[in-house]
């Protein structure tokens, strides 16, 4: 018998404690957390087309419509090179861009100008030995929400900072991820190169350049993440410290503020509602408060040192409700959070709260 959409939603909300329990095994779904924070944990969540393989998931976010967004690195089996894959909010493919970033794909951000969206990419320096070489690399990139580029910054500021050494030798510069502040000016961490953090005007105008590695304040070790907190009256640059463990905070000239520490190598945040979610890549996804407290840890696979062997391994070896190496999380307009890890066949899971 043939039921009708009215009737499927009555029956739903009859029952809604058997809606989404489980997932497409027939199994039951895992849950994290607990109390006010707690999670159905939805892994390998939206319908990738056969002709997509994901490489390590890097990036996501979600834009005004609730259209969710995965920058991915692509992997060697997969049929085409789009590194960028757009889902509705039920999971449903929409579209896919971005041959120009496979292998290099990392950073992604989202932001609201006037009346349109754009998303900004930090995109990696690629390994000299790959073939073929990505057409962009090194780079950060601002888009559409559909792809076509806005402008692009190309490779370091042209500073002392990024002044070659006396024998020559070009100083590393390899971005990871962006911040933007309210009036529009963007920080650039170089996380995987010499760890400074470079601003630039809203028209890529360069403007100045902190950090520079070690442990001391003011120092990096692996910038991997940026964050703008706008939650109190002066807005704070927030910096995902990662091989120190810590996040540090700055202000928007640059100066040491203090640090936040509890992490095991935080990679990257976003807020909802004055909450904030730091995927920490050792294994677990860190909630903290306005305070900046604690508030729950999510999926610890209890990786204290190095990272997972299992996020070498084939999916089938991946243990349901426990994460690997959570890369990028993001909240959606729900307070559901998005988790990709940097795992060789990519993993997307969807937190959803109950």
């Amino acid at each position: 018998m043939k039921t009708t959409r009215r009737e499927f939603l009555a029956a739903a909300a009859a029952s809604p404690l058997l809606i989404g329990t489980q997932n497409k095994s027939g199994s039951r779904l895992p849950v994290v957390g607990e109390g006010a924070f707690k999670y159905e944990a939805i892994h390998d969540w939206g319908e990738l087309p056969a002709r997509i393989r994901w490489g390590n998931t890097h990036g996501v976010v979600e834009d005004s419509n609730g259209n969710i967004y995965v920058h991915h690195t692509v992997h060697a089996t997969s049929e085409t090179p789009d590194s960028m894959v757009v889902f509705d909010r039920g999971g449903r493919f929409v579209r896919s861009w971005g041959k120009e970033f496979p292998g290099v794909a990392h950073g992604l951000h989202i932001r609201k100008e006037g009346g349109e969206e754009f998303l900004y990419l930090t995109v990696n320096a690629s390994n000299p030995q790959a073939t073929p070489q990505p057409a962009m690399q090194a780079v950060v990139v601002k888009t559409t929400l559909t792809g076509e580029i806005v402008w692009k910054i190309q490779g370091p500021p042209g500073v002392d900072a990024y002044k070659p050494a006396d024998d020559g030798t070009p100083k590393r510069y390899n971005p990871t991820n962006l911040a933007i502040a309210p009036n529009g000016d963007v920080y650039v961490a170089d996380g995987y190169g010499s760890y400074y953090i470079s601003q630039y005007t809203s028209k890529a105008e360069y403007v100045r350049t902190f950090g520079g590695k070690g442990a001391d304040p003011g120092q990096l070790n692996e910038p991997h993440g940026i964050w703008m907190d706008t939650r109190a009256k002066d807005p704070i640059l927030v910096v995902a410290d990662r091989r120190n463990n810590r996040l540090q905070r700055f202000t928007l000239d640059g100066r040491h503020l203090d640090f936040v520490t509890g992490f095991r190598l935080p990679c990257h945040f976003d807020e909802h509602h004055g909450n904030v979610v730091v995927p920490d890549l050792q294994g677990r996804v860190t909630l903290i408060g306005k305070e900046n407290q604690v508030l729950a840890q999510l999926g610890d696979s209890g990786i204290t040192s190095g990272v997972d062997p299992l996020r070498r391994e084939t999916r089938d070896n991946f243990i349901p409700g426990r994460f690997i190496c959570p890369h990028g999380a993001c909240f959606d307009h729900d307070g559901n959070i998005f988790v990709v890890e940097w795992v060789e066949v990519g993993r997307v899971t969807k937190l959803r709260r109950v």
